[in-house]
């Protein structure tokens, strides 16, 4: 990944003609990070206290200070909006949420089909809001291509796509190898699913503009201010702690670091690398015009986007846990994950064995012991928090946003019980995950299993899915 002239610098970035590895993520290397906000300067009081500047505590200040603009709403951030995964994922904001078919266990079949209902309309809420707010966030509605090139792939994307039918998603269409080539040339593909609910956007763009609408309604954002602990009305820093009857949790990957928190959710890592443009030619053999979000039916998948700017920003799970909950160190990225996303680019596009990765980062993602995203407020004491995403946060965030703008409002008694109060992800109980040693033991093999599977499914080719997988899946306790 590296040549002869690059040269390292002081911050572990990679220059000259290699890799940048690491500086938070491609996404910032345009403009770079934002100029900071000025830190909690002592004790303060509020109405409701947004613990966390990304999307979920952004989104939910925007909706909360919309709704009732007398409220005094604080934003509190340990680095800046935008530090965590809201700065780094892969820019999916499609209609996948975390947990769905448990809850469709758990309360009904219909209560399920509401949830992924509101998650469909929530492409097209953020799409809508960013555009009323004048963000730009490079935003293409191109919907979702998940493709498959083996036949257990196959297979599963196949069921795949029966289930999501049968969640009420009828405008989900499902292809064969030749239309599959038509919309992008992933080699040895033999099928496709396709769904109009999903769009390519740029992730700091939108978590840039988002901030500054949400302090223009007023709300104030203290950056540069860790949490250490939340505890009922009280938001403690080592600046000072924030009163309010409301104190919302909104750290997903992050949440560990706070006190009491360290096996709630798992801060689970995922790597990404950004090609250099590529050129009208190369293009030209690829396909990839509709610029969809592409992903694959692998079990330790990868998901990609044509950028705004010509090229391919492509992740995958590259070393999935860090030893005690801990999280990165500004976005740095192990050589072998590197290598081994390039392997993912050029396994789906032979054509770019040549072309060059110019960036490459990593940032955690927040994973409950039962896989499922929740949206809880503890009325008793106004804590609330909402997370869990698994991976599908860029939408999901939204939607949770709005659920504590309700469940706020109904218990303050602005106002009363609403359809999204009622969906099966509210007040959704997870146990906590195994202390150590057992948590990153388990975690590591269950990824080391995924990627057994991987490789024996493209060795066999025979349509029935790995019986690894199903054992990975056993101990990740999904389903």
């Amino acid at each position: 990944m590296s040549s002869a002239n690059s040269t390292d610098n002081a911050d572990g970035t990679r220059h000259g003609s290699g890799t940048v590895n690491g500086g938070i993520s491609f996404w910032y290397a345009d403009d770079g990070t934002p100029a900071p906000r000025e830190p909690l300067t002592g004790d303060a009081t509020a109405d409701v206290c947004v613990v966390g500047g990304g999307y979920t505590g952004l989104w939910t200040a925007y909706y909360l200070k919309k709704a009732a603009p007398f409220l005094r709403i604080t934003v509190l951030e340990q680095k800046f909006c935008g530090y965590g995964a809201s700065g780094r994922n892969g820019g999916w904001l499609y209609n996948g949420v975390a947990g769905r078919d448990r809850y469709a266990k758990l309360h009904g079949h219909e209560a399920a089909v509401r949830l992924q209902e509101a998650m469909n309309g929530t492409v097209t809420e953020v799409i809508e809001t960013a555009r009323a707010e004048g963000i730009e966030a490079d935003v293409h509605h191109g919907g979702v291509l998940e493709v498959a090139y083996t036949p257990a792939q196959l297979a599963r994307l196949k069921d795949f796509h029966a289930t999501e039918l049968s969640y009420g998603e009828k405008d989900r269409t499902l292809h064969g190898a030749r239309e599959t080539a038509e919309r992008v040339r992933v080699s040895g593909a033999v099928g496709s699913t396709w769904t109009p609910h999903g769009a390519r956007l740029h992730p700091v763009k939108l978590v840039k503009g988002l901030a500054d609408a949400v302090e223009a309604l007023g709300v104030t954002i203290h950056e540069s201010t860790p949490v250490t602990e939340i505890k009922p009305k009280h938001a403690i820093t080592p600046y000072g702690t924030v009163r309010a009857p409301y104190v919302l949790r909104c750290t997903e990957g992050f949440t560990a670091s706070l006190k009491g928190q360290r096996r709630t959710w798992l801060p689970m890592n995922s790597s990404m690398i950004a090609t250099e443009p590529l050129t009208a030619a190369q293009w030209e053999s690829i396909g990839w015009e509709g610029r969809e979000t592409l992903g694959d039916m692998a079990h330790a998948y990868m998901y990609a986007q044509r950028t705004a700017d010509g090229r391919i920003a492509l992740g995958g799970r590259g070393v999935p846990y860090r030893y005690g909950s801990k999280t990165d160190n500004d976005g740095r990225t192990q050589a072998a994950t590197v290598e081994a996303l390039r392997s993912i680019l050029t396994r789906f596009f032979p054509q770019l064995a040549g072309v060059r990765v110019a960036h490459a980062w990593s940032g955690v993602l927040g994973v409950p012991r039962d896989w499922c995203a929740t949206v809880t407020l503890d009325r008793a004491t106004g804590l609330g928090w909402a997370g869990g995403y698994v991976g599908s946060g860029v939408a999901t965030a939204n939607l949770a946003a709005r659920t504590l703008r309700d469940l706020v409002q109904q218990d303050s008694g602005q106002a009363g019980p609403t359809d999204l109060t009622a969906l099966p992800w509210v007040n959704h109980k997870v146990r906590k995950w195994e202390p150590e040693p057992f948590r990153w033991l388990g975690v590591h093999g269950m990824y080391a299993t995924y990627n057994a599977a991987d490789r024996r499914e493209l060795t066999t080719h025979t349509a029935r899915s790995s019986r690894l997988a199903r054992a990975a899946d056993r101990v990740a306790g999904r389903g």
